[in-house]
């Protein structure tokens, strides 16, 4: 028998299955606490419940945890990097960034990515499977016991397209800002998409109030499209319709995320072109200076040409910022930590193998 994923359920969720079990409604709120705040990793640890209550949980579901691997702390800024196994021995990314306005994680929603964008080292490997909701928040859990601080924000930008694997999103989404759990406002809850355009409506009819963050890294269809295999199947025009009608929706300013690649797209020509495609939109540039990986030859463009590219979008009246660069000295971009534990593991089976 196939147990239930008890800690990717909601409250409500929860309530139903005491009601099934003949257990009394407020024994799932005992249940939600021990799992979604007090952060216990064991069933045993929930000592309000009875014990045969404890029996039955055991029995019948899965208290997901993950495991921590490996951290990397950045002696720069205090950035860590972190790899988790998952229940089934998955390896995922999770990095905690301290700011003045709080903590915040960035989450990963997948084990890997299919969607092939060239700069990024998390989809090399491709797609290994969709991230439970527990998976998701069980990142932030760790990381809270781990660093002994409150996580205030969070964004779903590790490994994976969250649109990709939508309903364990959304369910993530509305269980980390549940006032019976983290409650962390949706305000402070930013997800990242490359522009899978059908479920960025999806998301904007959810009732829910998240910043979304697009990644957009190009101003035009022909420039995107040898940067995002994506590209070829949601053009521009869709994926901006999409935006104008997420920020009508919702009232959230729409994020363009802008991934800077010396002699590829940091021309004055582009950024002309940049601005005139979000000109009158309601939204933010994030410039991001490219993570070189050694899979691509790509390269980060020199600060000076970060600048007048930045400088032609505010002549503009565009609203633009250059990422501040966290953890640089750890393998800070999505998927690099991950790559390099695998193809370590890889070798080291290898390795054993031949003997």
């Amino acid at each position: 028998m196939e147990k239930t994923d008890i800690k990717s359920l909601r409250l409500e969720e929860v309530q139903a299955w005491m009601q099934s079990h003949g257990e009394p409604a407020y024994r799932a709120k005992q249940l939600y606490e021990w799992m979604h705040i007090k952060g216990v990793t064991e069933f045993a640890q929930m000592h309000n419940l009875s014990k045969s209550l404890r029996e039955k949980l055991e029995a019948e579901c899965a208290l997901t945890v993950l495991r921590q691997v490996e951290v990397q702390i950045s002696k720069i800024d205090g950035t860590r990097k972190y790899l988790f196994a998952l229940p089934d021995g998955n390896i995922i990314e999770s990095v905690w960034m301290k700011y003045q306005h709080g903590n915040s994680v960035c989450v990963s929603s997948q084990a890997g990515c299919r969607m092939g964008c060239r700069f990024c080292a998390s989809t090399i490997d491709g797609l290994a499977r969709n991230l439970t909701p527990a998976e998701m928040l069980e990142q932030i859990y760790r990381i809270q016991a781990d660093t002994g601080e409150r996580v205030s924000n969070v964004v779903i930008m590790g490994s994976g397209e969250p649109l990709d694997n939508y309903e364990n999103v959304v369910q993530f989404l509305r269980m980390i800002s549940d006032e019976n759990g983290l409650h962390i406002s949706e305000r402070n809850l930013t997800l990242s998409t490359c522009g899978l355009v059908p479920n960025m409506y999806r998301l904007a009819e959810e009732g829910l109030h998240v910043t979304m963050a697009l990644s957009l890294h190009a101003p035009n269809d022909k420039m995107r499209q040898e940067l995002m295999p994506v590209a070829n199947k949601y053009h521009l025009e869709e994926v901006i319709g999409a935006c104008k009608y997420y920020f009508q929706k919702t009232g959230r300013r729409i994020t363009f995320e802008y991934s800077l690649v010396s002699g590829v797209n940091d021309s004055n020509q582009a950024a002309k072109e940049l601005a005139k495609l979000v000109q009158g939109l309601n939204c933010h540039i994030n410039l991001i200076p490219v993570n070189a990986i050694k899979e691509r030859n790509f390269v980060q463009s020199e600060k000076k040409r970060i600048q007048a590219f930045q400088k032609l979008l505010e002549n503009n009246q565009i609203n633009v910022t250059i990422r501040r660069e966290m953890g640089r000295d750890i393998n800070g971009a999505c998927g690099q930590l991950r790559k390099r534990y695998l193809e370590e593991a890889g070798e080291q089976g290898n390795m054993h193998g031949s003997v």
